[in-house]
């Protein structure tokens, strides 16, 4: 295995590692998933805090099929709601809700204090040389 591969290898894993931190938490303290806690933040930061949902999927990383489950359970917290495109009828929205901006607003700072949590796990978990790995490919990539 070549340096970049091995190097790649460890800063994916680090990566999961604290995702996987902060899911349980974000699950636990708000009964949502991070992907969902993501989408509601690409919603809130978009303008009229819509999105087309292949435009959703794209920010996440998801496939269509996964974005369109992920929405679903959204709307079914009443996080979210689908709108028709008003210029591509066959093109919906997903639209953030009062009540999905509510739960984001009351996850935001437990996201953070996850995130800070996990990073701790991670320096106790993983050598100090993953973590500088990872700022030397992000140096090297500029």
């Amino acid at each position: 295995m070549s340096y970049k591969s091995a190097t790649w290898e460890r800063i994916t894993n680090l990566v999961a590692f604290v995702d996987t931190f902060i899911a349980k938490e974000m699950q636990r303290k708000h009964q949502i998933g991070l992907s969902e806690f993501h989408a509601l933040k690409f919603l809130e930061a978009s303008e009229n805090s819509e999105l087309r949902m292949q435009e959703l999927a794209s920010l996440l990383g998801l496939t269509q099929s996964s974005v369109t489950r992920l929405v679903g359970r959204l709307e079914n917290s009443g996080y979210t709601e689908r709108d028709l495109c008003p210029d591509d009828k066959r093109g919906i929205y997903t639209v953030l809700t009062a009540s999905g901006r509510a739960r984001l607003t009351e996850a935001r700072g437990d996201y953070e204090k996850a995130l800070g949590a996990g990073l701790e796990e991670a320096r106790d978990k993983f050598n100090h040389e993953d973590v500088l790995a990872l700022l030397n490919v992000i140096n090297h990539s500029k």
